[in-house]
């Protein structure tokens, strides 16, 4: 244990002294002083949920790919790839081992399939609100700054809006208790429209209850969509994390479907300087190549933005 403290200590050390850097957090990011980036990148673990789920790439294994096939230094866990553990402690600690050791930072942990926050019905909607409460234990034990959360619900515009809102409300409350944030996507349907979810932002009023933009995440129903770029504006001045969504990129290496630069201006105009998330979505090449490839617009736009 004692080698591993150390090594972790190195680590930190070591990372301080070479940036000459100062930290302060804001949505898990860097904010310091000389030669900083204007964002962080990290990746989101449903970039490899593929590998995952065929038993190609091990969850635990996460952090450690992380750093070492990509060189970076944060991570955005799925619950689906350790549903069963969240209050399972041993497990924990060995994800929060396994990142400690490779000197990774775990930012959030993004939540699905644990009921519907805007459920019109009351005791349903308390039921999703409680089952989420085992991940801001899991969130805060592992170092995590939010859980990530959807915001479905039924019934008109104005409904589902207030419905949403209340559900939100009463998470994010026992969230603040933790000092966990709770934070929504633009995940599909209503909640990919932006002034909607701007509204039920406004509505939970609560500075720990924020939005996650994602750059690909706007579609409502069919074929109908809303623009990506007004929906990102409009969520940034809530947004704690944000999530660069790829699915295929030319043959200069940009995607073709989210002109990345336009986007990263409207993220920095809104003054967020946190960590981006990778998370790749492809298929027309490996998972592995396309975390490589948007890694790799990334810091080019970054480059050409500083």
């Amino acid at each position: 244990m004692s080698g591993l403290i150390s090594r972790r200590d190195f680590i930190k050390r070591s990372a301080g002294i070479a940036g000459g850097l100062s930290y302060m957090s804001f949505g898990g990011g860097l904010i310091g002083c000389a030669s900083k980036p204007t964002f962080s990148i990290s990746i989101a673990e449903w970039s490899l949920n593929n590998s995952i789920f065929k038993g190609d790439v091990e969850h635990l294994d996460f952090a450690s790919i992380t750093r070492n096939e990509f060189g970076l230094d944060a991570i955005e866990y799925v619950n689906t790839f350790f549903m069963d553990k969240a209050e399972n402690e041993s497990y924990l600690k060995e994800m929060k081992l396994r990142a400690d050791d490779q000197g990774v930072e775990s930012l959030l942990i993004m939540c699905d399939r644990e009921g519907s926050l805007g459920d019109p019905d009351k005791n349903a909607r308390a039921t999703a609100v409680e089952n989420h409460h085992k991940w801001i234990h899991a969130a805060k034990f592992l170092g995590c700054h939010s859980i990530r959360v959807n915001a479905q619900s039924e019934g008109s515009y104005e409904e589902k809006m207030s419905l949403a809102a209340e559900g939100l409300r009463a998470l994010t409350e026992y969230g603040d208790e933790y000092g966990i944030n709770v934070i929504v996507e633009n995940h599909g349907g209503i909640s990919s429209n932006g002034e909607w979810l701007v509204g039920v932002m406004k509505k939970v009023d609560h500075p720990r209850c924020g939005t996650l933009p994602d750059f690909g995440n706007f579609k409502i129903k069919d074929d109908e969509w809303y623009d990506r770029y007004k929906g990102v504006k409009e969520l940034m001045p809530f947004a704690k994390a944000v999530s660069a969504k790829s699915h295929e990129f030319d043959s200069e290496g940009n995607e073709i479907h989210t002109d990345y630069v336009r986007m990263m201006k409207i993220v920095l105009e809104a003054g967020y300087s946190g960590y981006v998330g990778i998370e790749y979505e492809g298929k027309k090449i490996s998972e592995m190549e396309g975390i490589r490839a948007t890694k790799d617009l990334l810091e080019r736009v970054r480059d050409n933005l500083n």
